[in-house]
């Protein structure tokens, strides 16, 4: 009986989040994020925390600190694929980067310029390169003084953006 109630009520509330999301200022089109999210193969604590923000953000109108999470955890998740094998195959696409630890190299190297080298160890193609390249000037816009206010829709289109390059890189071999 109470399982059935349960059952009842997540239909409802799954059917009236379908209906709501059209609507262009329904705080119901989260929930299509959330099932996108839950597509994603692993994460680790870190990036699973910083999207779950970045989420929340969304739900709470914190419209360029979402921006900001939503890119620190996909750089996170690139830094962690360059480091899976002690970051052998970027030494060799970049020789002259003079890092010895993940800490020195998220120092000394832009993020402009991770998201180039991705390029070219084939973790992203040619246009997802172009569309990192956006997504970052847009975080550096929210994470720096400017008049760049992004509204609900901006940061819905950019956190569903991140998802899907996220997605993207999981499913690549490196």
């Amino acid at each position: 009986m109470l399982e059935e109630i349960r059952y009842r009520i997540k239909s409802f509330l799954d059917e009236a989040h379908e209906i709501l999301s059209v609507h262009e200022t329904a705080p119901s089109r989260t929930v299509f994020l959330d099932k996108t999210y839950e597509e994603l193969q692993e994460l680790s604590l870190k990036q699973d925390e910083l999207l779950r923000q970045a989420l929340r953000c969304i739900e709470n109108n914190l419209y360029r600190a979402s921006h900001i999470l939503a890119w620190t955890a996909f750089i996170d998740l690139i830094d962690s694929i360059l480091a899976s094998d002690d970051f052998r195959k970027l030494k060799q696409a970049r020789p002259k980067w003079n890092f010895s630890s993940l800490e020195e190299l998220r120092e000394e190297v832009p993020e402009y310029q991770i998201v180039e080298v991705c390029k070219e160890l084939e973790l992203v193609n040619r246009s997802e390169m172009r569309v990192l390249h956006g997504l970052l000037g847009k975080r550096n816009l929210c994470a720096h003084p400017s008049d760049f206010f992004p509204d609900y829709n901006q940061t819905l289109g950019y956190m569903a953006d991140i998802l899907k390059m996220i997605k993207n890189v999981q499913n690549r071999q490196y």
